[in-house]
């Protein structure tokens, strides 16, 4: 598929997705969320990928939000359309099986913040800011934004962020765990794919195993997902990698993981 406002790349196990507007700072209209739909499925389908990194074109902003002058055309029904798309694109994320890493190189903002609390990670450039500013639009975020950022980072926080309005910086934004890792602004690509490379020497079957025990616990009781995690660890436990981790943990050399 051609793409007008991403870019797709796939190199060395690596999907990388860029959104590319930079000229109204990576704002996602209805255009780019059906390219990111496409886009994601297709990393999704495609077994040489192992992990996928997902960022902004230019240094100002990651995604500034969602598109105002559509926005502004709404009404209930297309409000609630949109909402529900919208979350769907960001559900084929955040389900993708793979590790997925937001790249935050500038402002992060609404819909933009939301994409990002759809990765499994996120780091950030020291400068980068980030928030849900909706209710000074006299709307909430509708993607997702209060469901996940409760979750990562807890209802105190998401309270604070949703109720608010305003921006955060990236180390207030690490204190509260929305961003796990900060760099300086000339580290921030080699930082995060010095991440990326760590997650690629894992076991990937391993790694979609540890991801869904996580977002399906969240949901259950201790119990229920403690439960869950045996299943799990007992799943993973006939996987090829995982003889051939153990394998090359005895032997001490690097394990070549297959996904198998």
């Amino acid at each position: 598929m051609s793409y007008e406002n991403i870019l797709v790349e796939v190199a060395g196990g690596l999907g990388k997705v860029t959104v590319d507007r930079p000229e109204v700072l990576n704002a996602l209209n209805h255009q780019t969320l059906s390219e990111l739909a496409a886009a994601f499925d297709a990393l999704r389908d495609d077994g040489s990928v192992r992990c996928v990194l997902v960022t902004g074109a230019g240094d100002k902003a990651f995604v500034a939000g969602a598109d105002i002058n559509e926005l502004a055309r709404m009404r209930a029904m297309s409000a609630r359309e949109l909402a529900r798309f919208g979350q769907g694109v960001f559900a084929r994320l955040e389900g993708m099986g793979k590790p997925t890493v937001a790249m935050i190189n500038g402002f992060a903002l609404g819909g933009g913040l939301e994409l990002a609390l759809a990765c499994t990670l996120r780091t950030a450039s020291e400068s980068a800011r980030m928030g849900l500013p909706e209710v000074g639009l006299g709307i909430i975020p509708g993607y997702g934004g209060t469901q996940r950022l409760a979750r990562v980072a807890g209802p105190g926080v998401a309270r604070e962020w949703v109720l608010t309005g305003e921006m955060f910086g990236a180390a207030e934004a690490h204190r509260v765990g929305v961003v796990n890792r900060v760099f300086p602004a000339a580290e921030l690509l080699e930082g995060t794919m010095k991440l990326i490379r760590t997650l690629m020497s894992r076991a990937p079957i391993a790694l979609r195993l540890g991801m869904d025990a996580i977002t399906r616990g969240m949901n259950v009781s201790q119990q229920e997902g403690e439960i869950m995690e045996t299943d799990m660890f007992g799943l993973a436990s006939t996987t090829e990698d995982m003889r051939e981790g153990m394998a090359a943990f005895l032997e001490k050399r690097k394990p070549e993981f297959r996904g198998k």
